[in-house]
């Protein structure tokens, strides 16, 4: 829904209902561009949201509750400071103008009544929290403008607040359809009401000519829909909510809706929830940026270790060279050759021509593949270990890949977050590594959730990350519960808890939640390894999630098969 003039009027005639009269007892500011006022009135406490974030600007009460930080922001504490205390005695607009004023009776140092306004501009990018006082003298602001940031106005304490200009033509001061027709562009007949007119956003428009019935936009129909809108402005206090077709979640007021409910409330849930994706979505495609530059890392790096391991498949070669050379000094001379031609007697004296560097005799050359056959076995001992840790870590940064992937929730992904943030590997891209560290510790006795699902009065349970996988299996599951876990593949550790060997179905059914919880749940041959818990052991120094396991089968099931759905996500 566009929070344009119509659904701000709308939503102060409810606040009208709603507010007047309450005292503010609490002042919060949860992020940058929010502020929360806690509303106090006899039996009912009321929340009230004002946002001046560019595409979530609104003001509305809500039920949403947010995390504020620990250490309230100067403009939060200044607010607290004028305003907790105060009654609200009036909220107002300015004809359609997306500017609301709330007026505030607060008692100043001499035990007098003194009238602050809190006004709130929800104008896009433009937004603002202004608190002036009755002289209209700016108290202080959520954003400072100046007349040196090329604004028309300065928006900073101690100034006198001036209204934000605006082109466009308040409709509420329109007399009759002719002067209405009148400032109307010729052409598009949605984009000229909006443009010209204060507070009409071009849904409202679209919307208010499917209702009309407007087929040849002629003056005659143009007359119908100023009169639809004039409707809509003399009953802003009781309209209703029509679905719009073309978005199947959204909807704009209308005299002929079908649903009949609080604007505020539908306000609060509509942006709440896209806030919440917004935010799970830029937090998680921000840390997979993250994880995915380190992957990248980590195969450079294995490119180059393979790159050295390719190298060192020679140094067998260099020892039979130098031991060659050494067992035929005696009939060799000491003069600088570039190569000789000897029986080699590990292939039945088979000839064998040896570069030589002619700079040096036989016997220093016999000494310099020595060394460099020393050299290369060491770096192969070297090279392999490296090769070893590198492709560890390969599999555990892929097995975070997997999980942000199958994130669905805030929680989930900042998990995940603080996983990595514990992991030297990501050591290097985590600026705030000590101050998630401290966050951590508070976190230490966390609650896990794993996925759950009952089939046949068993239960089995699905880690959602490497660290509920690691709680699961060595902290939750007992002996005999089954492990399972797809065979190589990046997936969830699945436990059934059972006390007694389960029957194949069983077995087939909680393969395939492994399976359907694991990178290959699009395939439909995916092989699951599965044994009891206490064959399941997880190696001192390990990776969450990473395991070693013995006594286990495998067996292959297609995770499409599966019919039963999760009870708990």
């Amino acid at each position: 829904m566009a929070f344009d003039g119509i659904v701000t009027k709308a939503i102060v005639a409810e606040l009208q209902k709603e507010i007047l009269g309450s005292k503010i007892d609490k002042v919060y500011e949860p992020d940058k561009n929010t502020i929360i006022l806690g509303l106090y009135s006899p039996g009912k406490h009321n929340s009230l949201n004002i946002c001046i974030d560019a595409h979530n600007c609104r003001i509305n009460l809500t039920t949403h509750s947010r995390i504020n930080p620990q250490v309230a922001p100067n403009f939060c504490m200044l607010l607290r400071k004028h305003l907790i205390g105060g009654r609200i005695s009036k909220i107002s607009m300015l004809g359609l103008e997306r500017l609301v004023q709330i007026e505030i009776e607060t008692i100043n140092e001499f035990n007098e009544i003194e009238i602050k306004t809190l006004i709130v501009e929800l104008m896009g990018r433009h937004s603002n929290i202004i608190l002036i006082k009755n002289d209209n003298t700016i108290i202080d602001a959520m954003r400072h403008i100046s007349l040196e940031d090329n604004s028309y106005r300065d928006i900073v304490p101690s100034r006198k607040y001036t209204l934000p200009t605006n082109d466009k033509i308040e409709i509420t001061t329109i007399e009759n359809f002719e002067e209405f027709y009148s400032k109307l562009d010729k052409g598009d007949l949605v984009k000229s009401i909006s443009n010209t007119y204060t507070g009409i956003s071009q849904g409202f428009i679209k919307n208010a000519i499917e209702e009309v019935g407007i087929e040849n936009n002629d003056k005659q129909d143009i007359e119908k829909l100023y009169n639809y809108i004039k409707q809509i402005l003399d009953n802003i206090g009781n309209l209703k909510f029509k679905k719009i077709q073309a978005q199947k979640e959204d909807y704009v007021l209308s005299l002929n809706g079908e649903k009949d409910v609080s604007l505020n409330s539908y306000i609060d849930d509509f942006y709440f929830e896209r806030e919440t994706s917004e935010t799970f979505k830029n937090s998680r495609n921000s840390i997979l940026k993250l994880i995915l530059d380190i992957l990248k890392k980590y195969h450079n790096r294995l490119i180059s270790i393979n790159s050295k391991l390719e190298e060192c498949e020679d140094m067998d070669k260099y020892k039979i060279y130098g031991e060659l050379i050494t067992a035929n000094l005696y009939r060799l001379s000491d003069k600088h050759l570039e190569e000789v031609e000897l029986e080699n007697y590990y292939e039945n004296n088979k000839l064998v021509k040896i570069p030589l560097d002619i700079k040096y005799s036989t016997n220093v050359n016999a000494k310099r593949y020595f060394k460099k056959y020393t050299k290369l076995k060491n770096a192969y001992q070297i090279v392999t270990q490296q090769k070893k840790e590198t492709e560890a870590e390969l599999n555990y940064i892929e097995s975070i890949v997997y999980e942000l992937e199958n994130c669905t929730t805030l929680e989930e992904v900042q998990d995940i977050f603080e996983e990595i943030s514990e992991n030297v590997v990501f050591k290097e891209k985590l600026k705030n590594k000590e101050k998630k560290k401290k966050i951590s510790k508070k976190k230490k006795h966390q609650q896990y959730s794993p996925i759950l699902y009952e089939i046949d009065g068993n239960k089995i349970y699905v880690g959602r990350n490497n660290k509920e996988n690691d709680w699961l299996t060595t902290t939750f599951a007992v002996q005999k519960d089954i492990w399972f876990h797809t065979k190589d593949i990046q997936g969830s550790h699945v436990i059934l808890k059972t006390d007694k060997l389960p029957d194949e179905d069983l077995l087939v059914k909680c393969a395939q939640i492994a399976a359907k919880h694991s990178k290959a749940n699009m395939s439909s041959n995916v092989p699951v390894d599965y044994c009891q818990v206490q064959f399941v052991k997880k190696p001192n120094g390990a990776k969450p999630g990473m395991v070693i396991f013995t006594n286990n089968k495998t067996i292959n099931v297609n995770p499409r098969d599966l019919k039963e759905e999760a009870i708990t996500k």
